[in-house]
């Protein structure tokens, strides 16, 4: 079972889906993508921060994991690495391999003002005395996933810092990351992929989403696996982008469309 957190983010996030599905008896890989988290920084930012790279980062760690058969489980941006790698296109070895794909707030096309909005707060992370502050920034920033708990606020905060070489905390991952919407301005508009889907696809999409407009999951549902009946989509109450996958109904959602596949 992958599952890959969004753009600015890193596997922790995925703390609650991992425990969730352990339980369950299933294996949760939740990697940090280059420039994340516990990851390395790339040192050629404009060629490694795409989506090709991830995927091909991806199909790497699952050759060598041994993994034959997965399924995928991704937030924004690790929704838009999924529907690289089980398309087929982009990483042809994995088409067989990914036996469903689950996209959490993640679409084939994306809304530019909300691209704007993420670029704005990602592309300079700013700095504080103290992860205290730093939470209440996230807080801020990531109000959109929703409910979250005072001790999953903590942890989210405690699991994104770096500490800076004067002593102060930021967001824990390159800035130079942000550079896949310049240097790649069309890595999200991934329609050829998306169509070229040939297993069951779950989106989950915030009701207050400005990532994910309604039109294009209309559209979705006319092309590629909704055309051909494996796309289900839920709208996940009280959240905007994107869902944070903690409490027990989107938890369970995920979890009864992997184990009817």
């Amino acid at each position: 079972f992958r599952s890959w957190h969004g753009l600015a983010r890193t596997g922790r996030d995925m703390d609650e889906l991992a425990a969730h599905l352990s339980a369950r008896g299933w294996r949760v890989i939740c990697p940090d993508t280059v420039g994340r988290g516990l990851s390395q920084w790339s040192p050629k930012p404009d060629e490694a921060y795409c989506l090709r790279f991830y995927a091909r980062l991806a199909r790497e760690l699952m050759d060598g994991l041994n993994l034959q058969t997965v399924h995928w489980v991704g937030t924004s941006m690790g929704g838009a690495i999924g529907t690289l790698c089980a398309a087929g296109l982009a990483e042809p070895s994995l088409k067989h391999r990914i036996l469903s794909l689950t996209l959490n707030d993640n679409a084939p096309e994306l809304a530019q003002a909300a691209i704007d909005r993420i670029k704005a707060y990602a592309g300079t992370p700013p700095a504080f005395a103290t992860v205290t502050e730093l939470e209440a920034f996230l807080r801020q920033v990531y109000k959109p996933y929703g409910w979250l708990s005072d001790a999953q606020w903590r942890r989210l905060a405690e699991t994104s810092t770096r500490r800076l070489p004067d002593g102060r905390v930021t967001p824990h991952y390159d800035p130079a990351m942000v550079s896949q919407f310049t240097a790649h301005p069309n890595d999200y508009l991934i329609w050829d992929h998306y169509d070229a889907l040939k297993l069951p696809v779950l989106l989950l999409r915030g009701t207050e989403s400005d990532l994910v407009l309604p039109d294009t999951v209309h559209e979705m549902r006319r092309r590629g696996p909704g055309q051909r009946g494996q796309l289900k989509t839920i709208e996940v109450p009280g959240c905007g982008h994107a869902p944070a996958l903690n409490v027990l109904q989107q938890l369970e959602w995920v979890t009864a469309f992997i184990e009817s596949v």
